[in-house]
């Protein structure tokens, strides 16, 4: 068979009468969703693609599911602005719009009807998707700059979430993921929450709550309405937001962690405070889940599966190159490493993140990890100014820290990072912009010296 006419399953081997999602506490079954999917196919245009806005997760799976039944390549734009749409629909030409977003109008997007509930007698046979389907198009916000497309293949995502699966189940002691149910706070339009939420119950065996809750009574209402094993994605931020809110928590027996590295404080606090291990997953919209580490345990992080990495010599220093599994082609990766071996590393920071005060090379990364590893600091985040007249230029952190002077601040830090970082000033706010992903970019911290530091950013 060739590669053009091979195909794979749109879900994983699981008992179809089996919950695949949660709604509100109410399960929904495998088959359900095929039903479902299947009538949402049948309102979807002969041709694609289709914008998937949708923020009920089940929905999100739901015309997912649908655009591949038709062969259509799903896009996820970073956000439903009005200029990110009309830009989508300039370079991608006619699209269908999936939204349960009552802000997103026909203006904005031609929108196809969200289908209701099928009955589940109707559910087809296992639908099959070619593996050379671009499956998915993300469009990220990216730290700089106009989003940019990231087409995910459905055989390498097939693999991708198998590694994923696997390592999983072996951190939850089971032979699979078979009735172990996921809440996520991370977007479904997002690689991350794209993967561990939807893909991994879709091509992994478990379930998904619907939901996406961002407030820590949202987050704690939604694990406890589920059945155990439990396990919740989120970010550092959504996390350390949680346990600082003083709520009692239900057990949870697996927490998965990605977008910014925790520190092992934080982690080991979580484990204390949920009864369950913590794993971060490191990854990039180019080569998708790459390694895992048990924070709380080691540094050391260890690829998926038949992932292998590699050090090169490149014309501004090295770079690092991951390759095996579902990484076809030879991918670098846009962060900083120090390999033990192919398979474990440490992550040093990312390569456009590196800073230089005077001869002195750090990363904002690493200082950003030590800022919020200072008790009372509820977030932080450090920013370096563009090149000043007289050659010296120095830090500036920006802080969520209620109970703490900056000349605390600066003493807490001391000892932590090489005296040329010490920021310079110290700017206390009551939030940072963080996007849905609890993502800070660039352009918002630049945003916030301009208001705060005027002309001396």
């Amino acid at each position: 068979m060739s590669l053009s006419s091979a195909t794979l399953p749109l879900l994983a081997p699981r008992d179809l009468e089996a919950p695949i999602a949660w709604r509100s506490g109410a399960p929904v079954s495998a088959r359900q969703f095929l039903a479902d999917a299947a009538a949402q196919a049948e309102a979807l245009p002969a041709q694609g693609p289709v914008v998937n806005l949708c923020r009920d997760r089940y929905r999100f799976a739901v015309g997912l599911a649908a655009a591949l039944m038709r062969g259509h390549t799903s896009l996820f734009p970073p956000n439903p602005m009005p200029e990110t749409l009309a830009r989508l629909r300039q370079q991608h030409g006619p699209v269908a719009g999936l939204s349960d977003d009552p802000a997103v109008t026909a203006e904005h997007l031609p929108l196809v009807p969200l289908a209701g509930a099928a009955d589940a007698a109707s559910a087809p046979p296992m639908p099959q998707v070619s593996v050379a389907l671009a499956a998915a198009c993300l469009l990220t916000s990216g730290s700089t700059g106009a989003p940019q497309p990231h087409a995910k293949v459905w055989g390498p995502l097939v693999r991708n979430l198998g590694a994923a699966a696997e390592r999983v189940a072996e951190m939850l002691g089971r032979p699979g993921l078979a009735g172990v149910n996921i809440v996520a706070t991370v977007p479904p339009q997002h690689m991350y929450g794209f993967e561990s939420s939807v893909l991994l119950a879709l091509l992994g065996g478990a379930a998904f709550d619907a939901g996406r809750p961002f407030y820590p009574a949202d987050i704690v209402e939604s694990l406890q309405r589920l059945p155990r094993p439990r396990a919740l994605v989120t970010t550092p931020f959504h996390l350390k937001t949680l346990l600082l809110a003083g709520l009692a928590l239900p057990a949870v027996d697996l927490v998965v962690s990605a977008t910014a590295p925790l520190s092992p404080q934080l982690a080991q606090q979580a484990e204390r405070a949920f009864g369950g291990p913590l794993i971060e997953i490191y990854g990039c919209t180019e080569a998708g889940q790459v390694a895992t580490r048990r924070t709380a345990e080691s540094e050391l992080w260890l690829t998926f599966g038949e992932l292998r990495l590699r050090r090169e010599e490149a014309a501004d220093g090295e770079r690092f190159i991951v390759q095996g599994g579902h990484v076809t082609e030879p991918t670098p990766l846009a962060d900083v490493l120090q390999l033990q071996d192919e398979r474990r590393f440490r992550l040093l920071g990312r390569a456009n993140d590196l800073i230089h005060v005077a001869g002195k090379r750090s990363s904002l990364s690493h200082l950003n990890y030590h800022l919020n590893s200072i008790e009372g600091v509820d977030d932080g985040a450090f920013w370096l100014p563009e090149e000043v007249a007289d050659g010296v230029v120095r830090t500036v952190a920006f802080v969520v820290a209620p109970g703490l002077s900056a000349q605390q601040i600066v003493a807490a830090l001391r000892p932590r990072i090489e005296p040329v970082f010490l920021p310079r000033r110290i700017v206390h706010l009551d939030a940072l912009p963080r996007e849905a992903t609890g993502k800070l970019t660039a352009g918002a911290l630049r945003a916030l010296a301009q208001v705060h530091l005027g002309a001396t950013a």
